[in-house]
C-alpha cells in the first residue's frame, strides 16, 4: 500500500517545472541538455539554504521522503553532501505511555543515504522501528556547513522539522511547547545552542524520554533538561567517571530568574502553532518538575508525598494554580513597579568658589502626579544618585581617575533614613552639589542617574526594617548644564534598552541584590527622537560604568564601550555561545569614537577603538597589541599618553565594521 502526500502542490509544481529546464548529471551551464536530461540554471551562490520536505511516501511502513533545496533566490540548489535525516520522530499522545504523561516523541529512525536528483530534489529511503501510522511523524533534516560537490561553493547550516499524518497528509496534531523562535531571542538564530543544533525542534526530536532512559541517563530527556540548563538548581552535564553534575546554569539563571514565561510565550490569537504551549502548567509531571524542585524524590515519598508515576499529578497541580506558583511573583513586580514613578532634575549656577548644583527627586505616582517626600521616606531602602559631567564621555571616575575626579554618589535615603546633606522641599527630595568640574562643549553638562528601591509587600508599600524585602523600580535620568544652554546628551542609536529586553524580559531587575537599589528600564530613562519613537537608552549607565572604569578601575573592563561587550561575547566569557553584534545593536556609530578619550584596561588606559575591541579581542595578547598600536593605538598605556594619541587610531581606514559583520574591511 503506498499513500502520497500531496498538500504542497505549488512547490510540487515549482520542482517539477526546474526538473524541465534543469541539465542532468550535476550540469548546470545553461545548456538545453541531452535529449531526456533537462538543462538550465542551478543555484551557483547559497548564502542560505531553504530546505522543505514536498513530497512522502510509504511502503511496507517505511518512509521514502523527497526533500527540495533552494537558495536565498529561489534557485535549486544541486550538489549537496552533508544532508541527512537525523531523525524520524512518532508523536506517542498525551497518557500513552502512563496516565498523566505528557505527549511524548519516540524516536523511530534516521538516514544519511540519499539519491541527489540533480534539480534540487533529494530522495531518502528510511527504515524504521516500530512506525505506527495512526500517529503524527516528524521528519528532522539537517544539511551541515559543508560546500556542494565542488568542493569550492560554500553551505550553510540549516536545520528543518515537518509533521506529517502517519500516512503522508498533513499533521492534524503535534507537540511544539516553546518555539525555536522564542529561543532565538537569546540563542543568535543559525548559530549553535549545543551539539551544533541550532533549533528546539531537533533537540526534542533526539532527546526523547525512551531514549534517555535506555541510557539510564533519565535527566538528559528534553522536558528534564531544557530547564535544567536554564536554572541553578543545581549542576548539568554529569562528568562521565563520576556521575557528578560539573556545570551550572548560573548565566542563564541570571538572565531567566525563573520566569517561566520568558519561554513559554503563547502564540498569536488564531495561530496553529505552538499547539501545545500551554503544557507547562497544564500537565505536570515529575520528570520536569524535578530540573527545579531538585529536592524531591516523588518515588522515595522525600519532599513530597510518595507516588510511582504521573497518574495523580494533576489531582492536586491543576494549570490554573501552577501557572499562578510560577508566575503570580512576576506579576506582582511588574504591578507594584508600575505604581511609582519618578521625575529628576539638575540646575546649575556660577558661584565665586566654582558652581552649585542642585539635584532634585520627585516620586510620582502611576498617573504622574507628585507625592510627598516626607511620606515616603520610612518606605524607601535606597534612592541613589550618582552624577557626573560629559554625557559623551565622562570625565570623573567611579574612583578618583588621574585627574583627581571622582562621580559624586549620594544616597538621598537609605533603609528609611534621609541623609543629613539633602533636605524636603515642596515634597521633593533635593540637595545642592558643589563645585563640579564643568568645562566647553560636552563638559558643560551634567548628568545624574537615579535609582529607587521602596520596601513592600509584595503589593503594597511597608517600613523598611530588617527582614522586609524592597524592589528595584524604574529608573530616571536628569541633565543640567552650567551655561544654561541646552544640554548635551549621549547617542542612543546604536543600543536601546528593547533589544536588552528581549533576552533579559521587561521585569529585568538590574544590580538588584547589589550595592545599588537595582532598576528596571523604562521609558522614564528614554528621550524621543527626530521620527517621534520613544528610545530608551543605555546612556545613564555610563554615570557608573565611566572611561576609568569602576570599582576595579581598569581592572574589570568596566567603562560602558567595554563592560557590555565583555559580559556578552563569545568564549569563556560570553553570556551565550554564538551570540552577534545584531542582537544587541541596531547600528555602529563609528562617529562617536571623535567625542572620546581613552579607556581604563587592565594594565592602563587604551586609546577608544583599539579599548572597544580589546573588550572581545586582549585574549589574543600581543598580537592584538601589535596589530592596532601599527595603526597608531595605545594599549595600556600612560594616562597622558593613551589620551595624547586618542585621536591617532586609523582602524577605520581599513577596517569597515558593520552589526551583520563586525569583522568587514575595505578591499
Amino acid at each position: 500500500m503506498m499513500n502520497v502526500q500531496n498538500n504542497k502542490f505549488a512547490l510540487l509544481l515549482a520542482a517539477s517545472a526546474v526538473s524541465m529546464a534543469l541539465t542532468g548529471c550535476g550540469g548546470s551551464d545553461g545548456n538545453d541538455g541531452d535529449s531526456g536530461k533537462p538543462g538550465g540554471p542551478a543555484a551557483e551562490v547559497v548564502n542560505v539554504l531553504n530546505l522543505d520536505v514536498t513530497k512522502v511516501t510509504y511502503q511496507d511502513g517505511n518512509p521514502s521522503i523527497t526533500v527540495f533545496a533552494t537558495n536565498e533566490e529561489d534557485l535549486p540548489v544541486v550538489g549537496l553532501t552533508a544532508l541527512e535525516v537525523k531523525a524520524v520522530a512518532q508523536l506517542l499522545p498525551q497518557g500513552a505511555t502512563g496516565a498523566g504523561d505528557s505527549a511524548q516523541w519516540q524516536k523511530t529512525g534516521s538516514e544519511k543515504v540519499f539519491v541527489d536528483h540533480k534539480n534540487g530534489n533529494y530522495t531518502f529511503d528510511i527504515a524504521l522501528e516500530g512506525y505506527n501510522p495512526e500517529l503524527t511523524q516528524r521528519y528532522n533534516v539537517i544539511a551541515s556547513a559543508s560546500t556542494l560537490q565542488d568542493g569550492i561553493t560554500t553551505v550553510p547550516r540549516t536545520e528543518l522539522s515537518e509533521d506529517f499524518s502517519g500516512d503522508g497528509y498533513q499533521a492534524l496534531y503535534t507537540k511544539d511547547i516553546v518555539s525555536t523562535q522564542t529561543c532565538n531571542t537569546c540563542h543568535a538564530q543559525g548559530e549553535k545552542i549545543y551539539h551544533g543544533y541550532t533549533s528546539a525542534e531537533t533537540c526534542a526530536s533526539c532527546h526523547t524520554q525512551e531514549w534517555a532512559e535506555g541510557r539510564g541517563k533519565p535527566e538528559v530527556a528534553f522536558t528534564h533538561m531544557v530547564h535544567n540548563v536554564h536554572n541553578s538548581a543545581k549542576g548539568y552535564k554529569a562528568d562521565r567517571t563520576t556521575g557528578e553534575f560539573t556545570k551550572d546554569a548560573k548565566k542563564a539563571h541570571a538572565l531567566l530568574q525563573d520566569n517561566c514565561k520568558t519561554c513559554h510565550v503563547a502564540p498569536a490569537e488564531d495561530s496553529d502553532e505552538l499547539s501545545e504551549w500551554g503544557n507547562w502548567s497544564r500537565v505536570p509531571t515529575m520528570e520536569t518538575c524535578t530540573s527545579c524542585h531538585v529536592n524531591i524524590d516523588f518515588k522515595a515519598g522525600k519532599g513530597h508525598s510518595q507516588q510511582d508515576d504521573n497518574s495523580n499529578c494533576i489531582a492536586c497541580h491543576n494549570a490554573s494554580w501552577t501557572e499562578e506558583l510560577h508566575t503570580d511573583g512576576f506579576a506582582q513586580k511588574k504591578a507594584f513597579v508600575g505604581q511609582y514613578g519618578m521625575d529628576a532634575s539638575l540646575s546649575a549656577v556660577a558661584t565665586d568658589t566654582g558652581s552649585d548644583t542642585t539635584l532634585s527627586v520627585t516620586i510620582t505616582n502611576a498617573e504622574g502626579i507628585a507625592l510627598d517626600a516626607s511620606a515616603l521616606v520610612a518606605n524607601i531602602q535606597q534612592l541613589e544618585t550618582i552624577t557626573n559631567v560629559g554625557p559623551n564621555f565622562p570625565i570623573m571616575g567611579y574612583n578618583p581617575n588621574p585627574a583627581g575626579l571622582k562621580k559624586v554618589a549620594i544616597d538621598f535615603v537609605k533603609a528609611g533614613i534621609l541623609d543629613a546633606n539633602v533636605e524636603i522641599v515642596d515634597g521633593k527630595f533635593v540637595t545642592v552639589i558643589k563645585n563640579l568640574p564643568y568645562g566647553t562643549g560636552d563638559t558643560d553638562t551634567a548628568f545624574s542617574f537615579v535609582g529607587l528601591a521602596l520596601c513592600n509587600d509584595g503589593t503594597d508599600l511597608v517600613a523598611c526594617g530588617e527582614g522586609v524585602e524592597s524592589t528595584g523600580m524604574k529608573a530616571e535620568l536628569a541633565h543640567g548644564t552650567l551655561s544654561g544652554e541646552a544640554p548635551s546628551v549621549r547617542h542612543t542609536d546604536t543600543v536601546e534598552f528593547t533589544a536588552c529586553e528581549s533576552c533579559h524580559g521587561t521585569e529585568w531587575g538590574i544590580h538588584q541584590g547589589s550595592r545599588h537599589p537595582g532598576f528596571v528600564m523604562t521609558e522614564q530613562l528614554g528621550r524621543v527622537n527626530e521620527a517621534g519613537e520613544m528610545i530608551v537608552g543605555i546612556d545613564g549607565c555610563a554615570s557608573c560604568h565611566t572611561p576609568d572604569g569602576t570599582y576595579a578601575s581598569g581592572a574589570n573592563l568596566g567603562s560602558i564601550e567595554m563592560k557590555l561587550h565583555k559580559t556578552h561575547s563569545q568564549g569563556d566569557y560570553g553570556a551565550i555561545p554564538g551570540m552577534n553584534c545584531s542582537q544587541c545593536h541596531s547600528d555602529f556609530k563609528q562617529e562617536a569614537f571623535a567625542k572620546k578619550g581613552a579607556l581604563a584596561t587592565d594594565g592602563g588606559y587604551t586609546t577608544p577603538i583599539a579599548a572597544t575591541c580589546y573588550s572581545c579581542h586582549s585574549y589574543s595578547g600581543d598580537k592584538f597589541k601589535n596589530h592596532v598600536e601599527s595603526q597608531g593605538a595605545k594599549v595600556n598605556a600612560d594616562y597622558t599618553v593613551a589620551n595624547e594619541a586618542a585621536q591617532l587610531e586609523t582602524c577605520f581606514m581599513c577596517h569597515n565594521p558593520s552589526i551583520n559583520d563586525h569583522t568587514s574591511v575595505k578591499m
